[in-house]
């Protein structure tokens, strides 16, 4: 009998990019096996993409709360053990809570809630619970953002003195000059995406990677935001000044109207000694900037790396690796916790990530209300 985690996927049904990323992600390492879950909110829908996937359809269900139901009447050694969350925003948190409650792990996609207030409850959830719950920031799974963790972490480059977070897209651009689009796009009805579109989607992921990344809590911010139309409650630009501990300070600047930008991330922490700057078009890079030497670059699966680094690396040097490896480290990482194996804690991103992220997100809107203000952010 197989040893794999049984996962339950939570959406992702259909041509959803997100769910192919998950299911691949989650089939790497042998660690996993899909067996069931709801893909859609139409049960015939769910058994037909269950069907052309592959996996049987007695464990696929029409919602969550037959889901739960069931799978709690089966024996524990045939039960989905883990459920990835991968639905709209606004159905994250009471899903999470709802499979917390119930015992089981949980995956979920970021922006994890839709308030700070719902992080912080779904937090409380997981100390009862006593499971294992990640958040989906997807890019600290590449081995190189790993070895810029660990390089800062070892002291390569000095005491940090400036951190520069970009990440530019454009994909808004075709809704956002149309009135009637961006009246029907769920990313910009607050009622299903929460308070912020551009801070919430990818703002959040540059926030949770300066943390990862350096070591260190950002402790206050100020934030500009962009919402471009006066009908428009949702904000698809801004800039947001950071303040860390140890008088470090620094810059996150997120945008969907970034014309003709792809999926342009990119952070650069520089220290007293050398700086390092990771890109994500061009993840398998890891540039090394020091005063007076010219510039090295730094590739995964070398042993100048770090353990782990390599132990998210799958393929020899030169063999380039991805968005689908990244999301599969992560998924290691959670099955390491699962199974109760050692795991370095750089693995996934934890609850904790996700109620900082929430943070940032409602700090960022508030700093932006009340004028461009300074405004802390919790401890957590």
């Amino acid at each position: 009998m197989s040893n794999k985690i049984r996962l339950g996927i939570l959406g992702g049904g259909g041509d959803s990019l997100i769910g192919v990323l998950h299911r691949v992600a989650s089939s790497m390492y042998d660690k996993f096996q899909l067996v069931g879950g709801v893909f859609n909110v139409k049960l015939e829908e769910s058994l037909n993409f269950a069907r052309e996937i592959g996996i049987p359809t007695d464990q696929v269900y029409k919602d969550l709360d037959t889901l739960i139901e069931e799978e709690l009447k089966l024996p524990k050694d045939k039960r989905i053990e883990v459920v990835s969350i991968l639905t709209p925003n606004f159905l994250h948190f009471p899903m999470a809570k709802k499979l917390l409650e119930n015992g089981f792990n949980v995956i979920c996609e970021k922006p994890m809630t839709t308030t700070y207030e719902e992080a912080k409850i779904l937090h409380e959830t997981l100390k009862m619970a006593n499971t294992v719950f990640a958040v989906t920031y997807t890019y600290t799974g590449y081995p190189m953002v790993r070895q810029m963790r660990h390089m800062i972490a070892n002291g390569d480059i000095g005491k940090i003195q400036k951190i520069d977070a970009q990440y530019y897209q454009g994909w808004i651009n075709p809704i956002i000059h149309d009135k009637e689009k961006r009246k029907s796009t769920w990313r910009l009805d607050p009622e299903k995406s929460g308070i912020s579109c551009c801070i919430g989607d990818i703002g959040t992921h540059a926030f949770d990677m300066v943390e990862y990344m350096s070591g260190l809590r950002v402790n206050s911010i100020l934030a500009d935001l962009n919402y471009l139309y006066e009908d428009n409650q949702m904000d698809i630009d801004g800039t947001v000044l950071i303040r860390f501990e140890e008088n470090v300070k620094g810059v996150i600047r997120a945008s969907q109207i970034a014309t003709g930008e792809e999926n342009n991330f990119t952070v650069q922490i520089y220290g007293d000694k050398a700086g390092l700057k990771w890109e994500q078009e061009n993840p398998n890079y890891l540039y090394l900037l020091e005063d007076g030497r010219p510039m090295r670059v730094l590739k995964p699966g070398h042993t100048y790396n770090s353990n782990l680094s390599l132990d998210g690396t799958k393929l020899p040097p030169g063999h380039p690796e991805g968005i689908f490896d990244s999301m599969g480290n992560i998924y290691k990482g959670v099955a390491k916790a699962i199974r109760n194996e050692d795991y370095d804690h750089g693995e996934y991103p934890t609850i904790i990530d996700g109620l900082r992220g929430m943070n940032f997100i409602e700090k960022a809107v508030e700093s932006h209300k009340q004028g461009n203000v300074w405004v802390n952010i919790d401890t957590a």
